[in-house]
């Protein structure tokens, strides 16, 4: 008799325990919903707070990638904590000017050609109104379909040409304004650039150490399931972010060579630096190279309009190529996504947040589906074992 009640005190006390826990939670999200704004405000003040922080880590996760294949192939033969010491210094050393050397180098490439582009374009839209403007009234509409109600349509082209020249002039000084504005904006972020890049060394350089130290913690103050499945849903997010990179620089790579490749077979200019634009732009998901499409045919069409087309026309089949055969296949496989859901995500990622959620999307999107199919698969075993011991 005392085991019988002892018994159904434990369900009873097992049953109060699991109303109190939904009932906290579903007042917990009514306050959310209810005081949204409060909630906002205090999350945008945590990620003020932390910024620098977080800035390192996704710093830290970044240079990781290099870092690794690099680590390990120094001094592969010696072991020891003093070349362990060595090793890592050279790995962080190499990793970060195998990456600002990259940056640079399509920093000197683009960036001048885009500077001396912009008033050569400005001369010639100018150019083009005033060719306009002279062959006005030398050409015959009345041959033409709706020719007379075309002749009827009077245009103002020197108005047009002062109006394009004032604007051009007016973005000159927008432009200069803009800077002096955001000026110190920048220098704020720049400080925590800063601190998050210093964060991020010290991060690497003792990786172990500070994994050891948050697991201690996890495992100290929070109970052991929920501590496993948090350590657990970190390391895939990690693991799949690790990927995705290494996936998506190969495949921006791939892209950028090929389409130097291409521009110098059809002998049209700026091959090398149209080639880096693009395989940097080519880092945002699917629609990047787009962005860098349009931005070198401006630079093309300085020099020559006809080829500026050709271009255009060879970079959007190589983006239908690289976008439904190798993209897919390069970072979804990378990933552990399929290539559908791939494309899911990015044209939600672009919805929610624009560029930048485009590039957070798939490994997001990865890791959610990687988890998701882990639970799927462990609920449905666990069906399976109820169902058995029925028939039993």
């Amino acid at each position: 008799m005392k085991t019988l009640f002892s018994g159904n005190t434990a369900k009873e006390k097992k049953a109060a325990k699991w109303i109190i826990q939904v009932v906290t939670v579903c007042l917990l999200i009514y306050l959310g919903i209810r005081h949204i704004d409060v909630v906002i405000g205090a999350v945008s003040w945590l990620i003020n707070l932390f910024q620098p922080l977080l800035i390192g880590i996704v710093f830290a996760l970044i240079l990781n990638v290099p870092m690794c294949p690099i680590e390990r192939h120094l001094f592969c033969k010696r072991s020891g904590p003093r070349a362990q010491k060595v090793r890592r210094s050279l790995a962080i050393v190499l990793s970060l000017l195998l990456i600002f050397g990259i940056v640079l180098g399509v920093a000197f490439l683009v960036v001048p050609e885009i500077v001396e582009a912009l008033p050569m374009i400005s001369e010639s839209v100018v150019n083009l109104a005033n060719q306009m403007a002279s062959q006005e009234g030398n050409i015959d509409l009345g041959s033409i379909p709706l020719g007379d109600k075309l002749s009827q349509i009077t245009i103002d082209w020197p108005k047009i040409v002062q109006t394009i020249t004032d604007r051009l002039m007016d973005s000159r000084t927008t432009i200069m304004s803009f800077i002096v504005n955001v000026a110190p904006k920048i220098g704020s972020k720049f400080v925590s650039l800063s601190f998050g890049f210093v964060l991020s060394i010290y991060i690497l350089y003792n990786k172990e150490k500070l994994k050891r130290q948050v697991l201690r913690l996890v495992r100290a103050w929070l109970p052991a399931q929920f501590g496993r499945n948090l350590v657990h849903v970190a390391s895939t997010f990690i693991g799949i972010f690790k990927h995705f990179i290494a996936g998506q620089t190969v495949e921006a790579i791939i892209l950028g060579s090929l389409c130097t490749v291409g521009m110098m077979i059809l002998r049209i200019p700026y091959a090398p630096m149209v080639g880096a634009l693009v395989g940097v732009t080519a880092l945002i998901p699917m629609v990047g190279a787009f962005i860098g499409t349009c931005v070198s045919a401006i630079i093309i069409m300085t020099v020559n309009p006809f080829k500026a087309l050709v271009f255009v026309i060879f970079l959007l089949i190589l983006q239908q190529v690289e976008g439904n055969l190798i993209y897919p296949r390069v970072v979804g496989s990378s990933t552990g996504l399929p290539a559908m859901w791939v494309l899911t995500a990015i044209t939600a990622g672009g919805n929610l947040a624009g560029p930048f959620g485009m590039l957070l999307s798939v490994p997001i999107a990865s890791a959610l589906y990687t988890l998701l199919r882990e639970a799927t698969c462990q609920r449905e075993q666990a069906t399976r074992e109820i169902n058995s011991d029925k028939e039993k």
